[in-house]
């Protein structure tokens, strides 16, 4: 194991560069291969899990839900807030920053996109629960793609650039993260679901925070600093790859939606009274049904 390690990260050397010294000996940063096998495992699980859940009864899961987004909503807020003081304690530039002139806030950004790195591990559970809750619809090709790259990407910007220019996704992604992982653990309470509203708009958000990445990733193209170009092409793609998934994902979760909605209504199959629509009785009856599902 031990010659495996060396051989691929003398590859990486070669390809890349020399790591950044100061994440060396850090939690999983130190070897390519943990990171690697997390990720085919999870592979694994995607093409298994729902396999092995066929013929049996789906989990609640509903108090392990709640504990679950409630701590990756806390984590979400801590690295949000974390990364925003680095930032200001650093004097970071929005339009390019490079690794190594912010002083003690670079380490304070890399200690917290470690975290960062850490959670897109943590968030493999996301799909375990789709799968042991049989819930197979949600593990879409955007989902699975989302997951098993975040890992991997952010092992080596953790190696090669763990903070600078790096720092701005990851900060809006945290704070996406924050009002997404709240709606989950909301959502796992039945009595809550009703009041729920903002799950669409949390796409909507996603959307906006890869546009402003993208901005501001073509910052330092546009004006570059020392930090590397390559990484800032890469990402650029990446963030190209996410607009058009989510995009395809919004219009085929809402934007369809609500056209087989407007059919139904146009073929009198909404509710009417005296020639007006009967909104509060349609309300409450949806109120009704969703208190008496189950999970």
């Amino acid at each position: 194991m031990e010659l495996l390690h060396k051989t691929i990260n003398s590859y990486f050397d070669v390809w890349l560069g020399p790591r950044d010294p100061r994440v060396k000996g850090w939690l999983l940063l130190e070897n390519y291969t943990p990171t690697f096998i997390f990720s085919v495992l999870y592979l694994l699980i995607v093409w298994l899990g729902p396999k092995y859940m066929r013929n049996k009864q789906p989990f609640s899961c509903r108090g392990i839900l709640v504990i679950y987004n409630l701590g990756l909503t806390l984590l979400s807020l801590y690295m949000f807030y974390e990364l925003v003081t680095g930032v200001l304690e650093g004097g970071y530039n929005f339009f390019c920053q490079d690794t190594h002139s912010g002083g003690e806030a670079d380490m304070k950004i890399i200690r917290v996109l470690w975290w960062y790195y850490f959670s897109k591990l943590i968030e493999f559970m996301d799909t375990f629960f789709f799968i042991l809750r049989k819930n197979n619809h949600q593990i879409t090709v955007l989902h699975v793609y989302h997951h098993a790259t975040m890992l991997n990407i952010w092992w080596f910007v953790m190696n090669w650039v763990p903070c600078g220019h790096s720092y701005f996704g990851a900060t809006l992604n945290s704070f996406i993260h924050v009002l997404m992982y709240s709606y989950y653990g909301l959502s796992a309470v039945p009595a809550m679901r009703p009041y729920l509203w903002w799950k669409k708009y949390i796409t909507q958000g996603q959307l906006i925070q890869f546009v402003l990445t993208i901005f501001q990733t073509s910052c330092g193209v546009v004006w570059p600093c020392a930090f590397p170009q390559g990484w800032l092409y890469f990402q650029i793609s990446y963030m190209i790859s996410l607009i058009i998934l989510f995009t395809n994902f919004y219009i085929q979760t809402y934007n369809k939606k609500a056209s087989s909605r407007r059919k139904e209504y146009q073929n009198g199959s909404t509710a009417t009274v005296n020639g007006y629509t009967n909104s509060f009785s349609s309300l409450e009856n949806n109120v009704k049904q969703r208190k008496q599902r189950k999970d």
